[in-house]
C-alpha cells in the first residue's frame, strides 16, 4: 500500500475563498518540486475551475497552503510514479531540471501517465551546452561563436590566445553554477582546474564562447513539437547586491514589461529562436513537449541566445504567471496529450518580483529563522526555501521568498512591492532594493 493523501476541499486552499465544486471537473494534478517555481505553478493551478486536488513533491511550507505536499524527492522517479499511479493522478507537471534529467517524463509515459515535460533526451537543449550549440549552429540560431574542450591545457591554451573577458560553460547540469566569465587569465585557469580537473560538477566538457556584452532577457515558451506559444518576457537579476554587484546566485528578482524590447526584437526572437529551435528539435527526432527558456541578450549585433533551458525559469515564472488570464490546466494538458490549445491570453499589466534570501547567500547561511508578518503582506508570496518548525515559517534554504505585485506599470508595481516587503518580520533576511534599476535609467 502506497501514500494515501486525502486533500482538503478546494475551498480551504484557494486564497481563503469558498469555491463551489459542481461545475468542478474534478482533476487531479502532481506538481513536481519544491520552490518558487512551483509555488507559481501550484498558484496557477489552484486558479483552474478544472483542478480539485494539487499533490507537490516535495513542496514547501506556502505551497502547502494551497496544495497537499508529498514526502517524496523531486528525483525519486518510480515513488512519483508509484504514487501518480495509485492515486491515479490526471496529470503531472515537473518543475526542476533534475527531475527531467532524471528521465521521469519516460517513465511516466511508459506507465501510461499524462506529464507535462520533456524526455530525457530532449533535455539535452539545457543539460548539454555543446548539444545546444551544435543545434543552434545547424539551424541557424543567432548565438556566440565557440568551442569545446575535454582537455585542461589545450582549454587554457586556447583561452590564452584571446581577448579577455572569457566564457566558460560546464558543458551539463550545474545548479546554475556552471558559467564563470573569466575577466583574466588567472580566473579563467582557476575555472578550467575546477571544471575539467577536479571536476567539481561531475566529469564533462567545457565550451568556450566570445563574450557578448548587452541587456539580457527571458523568453519561455510553451512547446509542443513544433507548436510554440509565448509567454510575456522578463528579466532576472542575477548578482547578490544591489548595482548588479556581488556574487552570481539564482536569481535575486524579476519583472515583466521591458522597455528596451521593441515589438521588432520580440518577434526576431520568437521567429529566428524560440520557433527554430522547436522546429530544430523535430527535425533531430527529440520533440520538445514543455517549456523552452530562452536566456537572450540584446547585443549590438541583434538578439542572440546565451543559453536555453527545458523548464520553467526560476524566479521569472513567478512573474510571468499571474498574468495569466487562460485556464492553465488546460494548456499543460494539451501539451502533455499532443493536442493543440487555443493561444493563451495575458494581462496588459505588469508585474515586478523581489527575491529576499538568507543572510550570507550565495555562500554559507543559517536555516530555522522565524519569519512573520507574511499574513499581513498584500502581494502574491511565492515560497522558495521556507519549511514550519512548531507551527511557524522559517527559514529553509538560500532564496527563501519572493513577494510578487503587478500594476499598470513598473513604477506602480515596485512601489508596492517595497511597501509589502517592509511587512515581513525576520532580521536573517536581505533582498536588492534596485530590481528593474535597467527600466528606470
Amino acid at each position: 500500500m502506497g501514500l494515501v493523501y486525502p486533500l482538503p476541499s478546494r475551498h480551504e486552499r484557494v486564497h481563503g475563498k469558498e469555491i463551489q465544486l459542481e461545475n468542478c471537473l474534478g482533476k487531479t494534478v502532481l506538481v513536481v518540486g519544491g520552490g518558487g517555481r512551483e509555488h507559481a505553478i501550484v498558484d496557477a493551478l489552484s486558479r483552474s475551475p478544472q483542478v480539485e486536488q494539487i499533490y507537490c513533491a516535495p513542496g514547501n511550507a506556502g505551497i502547502g497552503e494551497q496544495a497537499f505536499n508529498l514526502p517524496l524527492k523531486d528525483t525519486d522517479v518510480e515513488g512519483l510514479k508509484a504514487f501518480a499511479l495509485e492515486h491515479q493522478v490526471d496529470l503531472t507537471v515537473v518543475g526542476p531540471e533534475a527531475a527531467l534529467a532524471a528521465g521521469i517524463v519516460d517513465a511516466f509515459r511508459a506507465a501510461g501517465l499524462r506529464i507535462f515535460g520533456h524526455t530525457k533526451a530532449a533535455t539535452a537543449i539545457e543539460s548539454s551546452k555543446e548539444f545546444a550549440k551544435k543545434l543552434m549552429s545547424k539551424y541557424d540560431i543567432p548565438t556566440a561563436a565557440y568551442r569545446s574542450f575535454s582537455d585542461y591545457e589545450e582549454a587554457l591554451a586556447y583561452v590564452s590566445g584571446r581577448p579577455f573577458p572569457a566564457v566558460l560553460k560546464y558543458d551539463g547540469l550545474a545548479a546554475g553554477k556552471g558559467v564563470v566569465i573569466a575577466q583574466d587569465l588567472d580566473e579563467a585557469r582557476r575555472a578550467l582546474s575546477d571544471m575539467l580537473l577536479d571536476h567539481s560538477f561531475g566529469a564533462g566538457k567545457v565550451v568556450v564562447e566570445d563574450y557578448l556584452s548587452g541587456p539580457e532577457f527571458s523568453f519561455l515558451c510553451f512547446v509542443d513539437g513544433d507548436r510554440v506559444y509565448p509567454m510575456p518576457l522578463s528579466q532576472d537579476h542575477k548578482r547578490a547586491f544591489d548595482g548588479d554587484t556581488g556574487p552570481n546566485t539564482g536569481g535575486m528578482g524579476a519583472y515583466t514589461g521591458l522597455p528596451f524590447i521593441t515589438p521588432e526584437d520580440r518577434a526576431f526572437a520568437f521567429r529566428e529562436i524560440m520557433c527554430k529551435a522547436a522546429q530544430g528539435m523535430v527535425s533531430e527526432g527529440l520533440p520538445l513537449s514543455g517549456v523552452l527558456y530562452g536566456g537572450l541578450m540584446k547585443t549590438a549585433q541583434g538578439i542572440k541566445v546565451i543559453e536555453f533551458n527545458a523548464r520553467f525559469g526560476d524566479p521569472e515564472t513567478e512573474v510571468v504567471l499571474p498574468l495569466l488570464e487562460s485556464d492553465i490546466f488546460d494548456i499543460f494538458d494539451g501539451v502533455a496529450s499532443g493536442r493543440p490549445v487555443a493561444e493563451p491570453v495575458w494581462s496588459d499589466d505588469v508585474t515586478l518580483g523581489v527575491v529576499l534570501a538568507s543572510k550570507g547567500y550565495p555562500g554559507h547561511y543559517e536555516k530555522g529563522a522565524v519569519i512573520g508578518g507574511l499574513d499581513q503582506v498584500d502581494a502574491q508570496v511565492c515560497h522558495m526555501g521556507t519549511a514550519l518548525k512548531d507551527g511557524l515559517t522559517v527559514t529553509g534554504g538560500g532564496r527563501v521568498l519572493m513577494v510578487v505585485c503587478r500594476g499598470k506599470d513598473l513604477a506602480q508595481a515596485r512601489e508596492k512591492v517595497y511597501k509589502e516587503i517592509g511587512k515581513i518580520q525576520c532580521d536573517n533576511l536581505f533582498y536588492r532594493k534596485d530590481i528593474a534599476h535597467q527600466a528606470f535609467e
